[in-house]
């Protein structure tokens, strides 16, 4: 039986985590899917001074107050991000990353760097697509009823997170076992920011013929490569 901790992306919480963790409690293991501050149902908690640091923070005190001692981390999107400095806090406890279509950045690098955003709603505390875009783009390519269930939990994201450069100071330099998977329908990240994870950590290449939300629409697929089968 494997820990596996979730890390879920911008504009969501870990409810998009929900199929792939069937399957794998289905399969024995021992799954996590934390919903990061200010996000999805912790929205009402947005405020100012969460940044990834903090989210990631929050991720490495769940792995000691949940006795995690052999973590797989999965990471999507954003949340590659949140995992990556999570791993550097809690170098002890993690077995193996899984970069799922996700970002990871270099020390000080922010998302704006690699990734052209589209941000119309911009609040002092949050960013983020209008529901608008979110329907016609961002989950676009969801079929129903999985389509309306993603949009009708879709919510803004910390603005820090999105805006400022992250702070990674021992990550690069770690050893890891890691695991990278490209979703060749995917804009973003690019191809070719995965392609530089995958060479920096000498990282396992997968590929999933698939959009960015692989957790919605291959779930089994993305399942197997998590767990390693």
């Amino acid at each position: 039986m494997a820990q596996i901790i979730l890390v879920h992306g911008a504009y969501q919480g870990g409810w998009i985590w929900q199929p792939v963790a069937r399957i794998l409690r289905r399969r024995g293991h021992d799954v996590f899917t934390p919903t990061l501050d200010g996000c999805a149902e912790r929205a009402h908690q947005l405020r100012s001074g969460i940044t990834t640091e903090t989210h990631a923070d929050e991720v490495a005190e769940l792995m000691f107050y949940q006795d995690i001692t052999d973590a797989i981390m999965v990471g999507t999107s954003s949340g590659g991000m949140v995992m990556a400095r999570a791993a550097e806090q809690a170098r002890e406890r993690v077995q193996r990353l899984v970069f799922a279509d996700a970002l990871a950045l270099l020390d000080g690098e922010r998302i704006g760097d690699i990734v052209q955003r589209r941000t119309p709603i911009d609040t002092p505390l949050a960013s983020g697509p209008p529901r608008s875009d979110v329907t016609g783009r961002l989950f676009a390519d969801l079929e129903e009823p999985v389509r309306s269930w993603a949009i009708a939990r879709y919510t803004l994201h910390p603005r820090a997170c999105m805006n400022q450069p992250v702070e990674l100071k021992r990550f690069w330099s770690q050893s890891w076992d890691a695991a990278v998977i490209w979703c060749t329908d995917s804009v973003n990240p690019p191809e070719s920011h995965q392609r530089r994870t995958a060479r920096m950590l000498g990282a396992r290449w997968h590929e999933l013929d698939t959009g960015h939300y692989p957790m919605l629409t291959r779930p089994e697929d993305l399942a197997d490569l998590i767990a390693g089968f």
